[in-house]
């Protein structure tokens, strides 16, 4: 077996492991706007709603998945807010009246590695011109910049913020931020260069709200000294769930590893995150109405023969033994920690793209004797399906209403500049994120770093994936944190040998609560 030190991480020297990974992962709390949501609606012609029905995951095995009924897509009313002239604007040529330079404020939730390199961004940005100036203020996480978001007035919330993925409905309808499409049309904009998945996944009822900046998707991070050891191809990982089965019972068989793959049960990972990652990898909605894209969803479907399958497949994973749970992971260590455990090591995990440096930089420091920053591997996250994508997760940049105009077209001008093609190579390289725009990866560095190492590539790779149906982005739902909540709950319970079919129902009848009581407000 390939020697570990399974605590060694906590030493100063590798803190840089625990904190970066803390970063990067998603924190917990409440994440929509809890009152004040009266978005304007104007009622048009029904639409129908998109998607793969069929249910069927490749590599979990359905053993009594008729004991769930599966909903019935329920297809209501296609809603769109007031037309883009309704809603706040955006004069981007404010900035010709400004008396000097306009400072702007911009929160974020960026640490360690990942907050420097935001720092060298927004100072190549500063110094390139002499028109706007931009403050940074960390919030240090996503949740304590939505929570103090909705608790300020507007004289003292920031001119641009950094919001994660999963606020798109409930901050779109919180009347609080001038749409990004309102910039988009008066500046004129090209948009195409911008991933369509990445672009799509803030596209809420027709009207581009935010723009996408820093982008990740989960990927398979896993031990190749191991894969070599077992006989496997080191270079050559699991794409499917069939085929990770596959892979982790040669690993366990041969002795090179107590387990194939480290599972968890977090809400912004492998209980909540992924769990949606894994409706969209076979097409299939997670929501009704278009994952709430076609119109205001109205309950979740992840309660049918797809969801059944895929808990079955991870209870019976780690039932056998040929995977392991760390539980939430709250932190999102736990489960690296676990690959480098000293008497159960397990071989893989499945984590964030955004780890990537901090991973290799832990390697770096020494935290695992034995193993170098060449023995991590990168591959696909496994799925139900044989072809790698990804919904993108990650943040990407609002702009608040109630500003001066010159405020506003000071934030517009530094959101342009977050996602020039050059600064996209460069913010990439320097973090692990997946650039947002198809021509800044012919640009050094990003050009550079995917030729040389190919495993900074893979979560963009994910993103090329057609965009085929609404199931290509992340469900558009106003308690999309707080359902994550209760489908973390539901594989907890799955990893304890609860009743699947049964954790399914409860999972579904209380987010279908909380959406029913996110409607009823709005």
């Amino acid at each position: 077996m390939i020697p570990f030190a399974p605590r060694v991480a906590r030493r100063p020297t590798a803190l840089v492991f625990i904190v970066a990974l803390s970063a990067v992962a998603c924190s917990g709390g409440n994440s929509a706007l809890d009152a004040g949501n009266n978005g304007t609606a104007v009622t048009t012609s029904p639409a129908e709603s998109s998607g793969n029905d069929t249910g069927v995951t490749d590599g979990a095995e359905s053993t009594g998945a008729d004991a769930v009924d599966a909903p019935e897509s329920t297809v209501g009313p296609a809603t769109t807010i007031a037309p883009i002239a309704e809603l706040p604007p955006c004069p981007v040529d404010a900035l010709d009246a400004a008396d000097g330079p306009v400072k702007i404020t911009f929160w974020h939730g960026m640490a360690n590695e990942l907050e420097t390199a935001l720092i060298d961004v927004v100072d190549g940005y500063n110094t390139s011109q002499g028109r706007v100036q931009v403050i940074l203020q960390n919030q240090t996480a996503y949740e304590s910049a939505i929570d103090k978001y909705i608790a300020s007035g507007i004289d003292s919330r920031p001119d641009i913020i950094q919001l994660p993925e999963y606020i798109v409905q409930s901050f779109a309808q919180s009347e609080t931020f001038v749409p990004m499409q309102a910039c988009i049309d008066a500046a004129g904009f090209d948009m195409t260069p911008i991933l369509p998945r990445v672009a799509n996944t803030y596209l809420f009822e027709g009207i581009q709200w935010s723009m996408p900046f820093n982008v990740s998707s989960p990927v398979l991070f896993y031990n190749k000294q191991m894969y070599e050891a077992a006989g496997l191809d080191p270079d050559d990982p699991p794409v499917s769930l069939d085929d990770l089965r596959t892979v982790s019972q040669q690993l366990v068989d041969s002795g090179v590893a107590a387990h194939g793959i480290v599972l968890d049960s977090g809400r912004d990972s492998g209980g909540g995150w992924f769990f949606e990652q894994w409706f969209g990898r076979v097409g299939e909605l997670y929501a009704d109405n278009g994952n709430g894209r076609v119109a205001p969803a109205t309950e979740v479907l992840f309660d049918n023969e797809t969801g059944f399958d895929i808990l079955t497949y991870l209870q019976e994973m780690v039932d056998s033994g040929l995977a392991v749970s760390v539980g939430d992971n709250a932190g999102g260590q736990d489960s690296f920690f676990k690959m480098i455990d000293a008497d159960a090591p397990g071989a893989s995990t499945i984590a964030t793209s955004a780890a990537i440096s901090s991973v290799v930089a832990a390697l770096g420091s020494g935290v695992a004797p034995g193993l170098t920053t060449d023995d991590i591997g990168i591959g696909p996250m496994p799925g139900p399906s044989d072809t790698p994508a990804a919904q993108p997760g990650g943040a990407s940049v609002w702009i608040p209403v109630g500003k001066s105009d010159e405020v506003t077209a000071a934030a517009w001008d530094f959101t342009q500049y977050l996602v020039d093609a050059q600064v996209q190579s460069t913010w990439a390289s320097a973090t692990g994120y997946v650039p947002v725009r198809s021509d800044a990866v012919d640009l050094d560095p990003i050009a550079a770093l995917y030729e040389d190492d190919p495993r900074y590539r893979v979560a963009y790779d994910q993103m090329l994936a057609a965009v085929d149906s609404e199931s290509a982005v992340v469900p558009a739902l106003g308690p999309l944190r707080e359902i994550r909540s209760q489908t973390a709950d539901a594989v907890a319970a799955t990893y304890a040998g609860g009743d699947i079919a049964q954790i399914l129902t409860e999972a579904a009848t209380a987010s279908n609560t909380l959406i029913e009581t996110y409607n009823a407000r709005n």
